[in-house]
């Protein structure tokens, strides 16, 4: 709103208020909201759920490859690792001490947190089946490390172009004025000579 206000007042007349009202949807349109502190928590403890995620699927699987029970591995993991993860193990572990069946807790886990959502499926693919968890949960681990190298190279780029464009937006104005316009310029004068 104070964008669309701010440029209708320094465009004036009919002009400015179709210019602020083009520049507040704009504004509108393509500014980040700003976040509520509650939902800046939760999204920051997503996003370190996410990098704890690789380092706890390779705990997950060494302890339950070592034949130890579900229970036991969560709650082993739990204590070897940081909050926010340490929370969320612990509550599986309490479960699984309690009787609750794995593949419950597991999904109970992934529906708490969207980013521990590849891990609670895998946990309860492992535990359905049958089949060892250790392979799955270390492929896991390699597929977080390498998304996570892949995004953090793609804000890297983006850096990048966004630190050239303030440039481009300086020089490209300076080369057009000292070296396309005095080339159009003489070009001009010498097509008028000629007529």
């Amino acid at each position: 709103m104070a964008v669309g206000v701010g440029t209708a007042a320094a465009t004036g007349g009919a002009v400015g208020l179709v210019a602020g009202a083009m520049a507040a949807a704009a504004a509108y349109r393509w500014l980040p909201r700003p976040m509520s502190p509650g939902a800046r928590r939760a999204v920051a403890e997503e996003e370190h759920l996410l990098r704890q995620l690789p380092l706890t699927a390779e705990l997950l699987a060494a302890c339950l490859g070592s034949a130890s029970a579900p229970g036991r591995a969560a709650a082993a993991v739990a204590a070897g690792v940081d909050s926010p993860m340490r929370e969320r193990l612990s509550t599986a572990a309490a479960q699984l001490a309690l009787g609750a069946p794995p593949e419950v807790c597991w999904e109970q886990l992934g529906a708490a947190s969207p980013a521990l959502a590849p891990l609670a499926r895998c946990l309860v693919r492992t535990s359905r089946s049958g089949t060892p968890p250790g392979a799955a949960l270390s492929g896991l681990a390699q597929a977080q490390r390498a998304a996570a190298a892949r995004a953090a190279h793609a804000r890297v780029r983006r850096a990048g172009v966004l630190a050239t464009a303030p440039l481009g937006l300086c020089f490209l104005p300076a080369f057009v004025l000292i070296g396309v316009a005095p080339v159009v310029m003489g070009l001009a004068a010498l097509y008028t000579h000629r007529i």
